[in-house]
């Protein structure tokens, strides 16, 4: 089925090529893969970087750092964060593959995957790339591979990648550190989870209640951009599936005033309003900030930020077994998993005791 999606997905690009590309000949609106020529820059993906990454998570960054204190607190966000940039470098390199500079453009995270490792890897990072994006329906997965398939390809795309996975993770860090430590400093021990709806600070009200607006501005864009990966990938499948089904596949055009005509599909309507509103019937669910953030987090960041790009790196590098650095790599991607694994342990012991005493739909004093 995954090869079957892949070249339909490459035929419908070649079917876009023109016949001047066909014959050879060199068209300057045209990349080397027959799509529009890509414009995007070192500070077009840096920004593509911070603003995918720094999102609602920082409001528990107070807490977590009082959890371990001056010294572990800051030492331990930037060492994941090295970690974080150090990964994204050989994510960057396994764009193109075999060779990442001259090799096949892949578009997604799971091309990737599929292109250097295959099998059922390919099913795993599925599983956890789309699994990351129901939990929080925002998600880190899918920037690497979405900024560079926007980048010029001269300097190489993985060059520029580089660059940009620094001064992103740099930016991130820093915005991180100060949120954290600040937030720390001026509550101490008792810093709440959620630096918005704790103890905090009410007043100036003003001041609370922009910083509530901007939160739900952020993610009211963010639900929007980032549950179109899986609204694409549920009705691609459903169409390949049921080809005849004219509930899945017919459109029907609407005039709008002032907007033009509309293709409405009824499926489209029903399945997203029915993933809307599960979703947020879960949120109502379980509306515990810290716990299901750290769960979903610890789920996530060890097979798409750490095992993928490590095992990608050593295939595709072809670096021997039992070799100095396939020891180290090993080493640094157990060490995270272990982290991930004390992670979801402890998110899943919060959720466990918030659930004991927890009323769904009632509202709590």
């Amino acid at each position: 089925m995954g090869k079957e999606m892949q070249s339909n997905m490459n035929s419908m690009y070649m079917e876009q090529v023109p016949e001047a590309i066909e014959a050879g000949k060199i068209n300057k609106n045209l990349d080397d893969d027959g799509r529009p020529i890509r414009t995007g820059t070192l500070v077009t993906a840096s920004a593509h970087i911070i603003t995918a990454v720094i999102g609602s998570g920082v409001l528990s960054l107070a807490w977590a750092i009082a959890q371990l204190g001056w010294v572990a607190g800051p030492a331990v966000l930037m060492a994941f964060s090295f970690i974080t940039y150090f990964t994204s470098t050989l994510l960057a390199d396994c764009y193109r593959a075999p060779d990442p500079i001259t090799g096949q453009r892949n578009y997604t995270y799971m091309d990737v995957v599929r292109a250097h490792l295959g099998g059922v890897k390919v099913q795993l990072c599925g599983i956890a790339q789309y699994g990351n994006l129901i939990g929080v329906t925002i998600g880190y997965t899918i920037t690497a591979s979405i900024s560079m398939d926007t980048l010029r390809s001269h300097p190489p795309e993985s060059k520029v990648m580089k660059k940009a996975s620094l001064m992103g993770v740099s930016t991130t860090t820093t915005f991180y550190m100060l949120c954290g430590c600040l937030g720390y400093a001026a509550f101490g021990n008792n810093a709440p989870g959620n630096f918005l709806t704790g103890f905090g600070f009410y007043d100036p009200f003003w001041l609370i209640d922009l910083a509530n607006i901007c939160i739900a501005v952020h993610l009211v864009g963010a639900y929007q951009v980032f549950c179109q990966p899986i609204f694409g990938f549920v009705e691609a499948r459903c169409q390949a599936r049921w080809p005849e089904s004219k509930f899945i596949t017919s459109e029907h055009s609407i005039s709008l005033p002032f907007c033009g005509s509309y293709n409405f599909n009824f499926f489209r309507l029903v399945w997203r309003t029915a993933y809307v509103i599960v979703t947020a019937v879960f949120a109502m669910i379980f509306p515990f900030f810290n716990d299901f953030l750290g769960l979903i987090g610890a789920a996530s960041f060890y097979p798409l930020t750490v095992y993928f790009p490590i095992e990608m790196h050593i295939a595709q590098t072809k670096i021997p077994k039992f070799s100095f650095t396939w020891i180290w790599l090993k080493i640094l991607s157990w060490s995270c998993l272990v982290v991930s694994l004390v992670a979801a342990a402890g998110s899943i012991q919060g959720l466990a005791q918030d659930l004991r005493t927890y009323k769904p739909f009632k509202t709590m004093n």
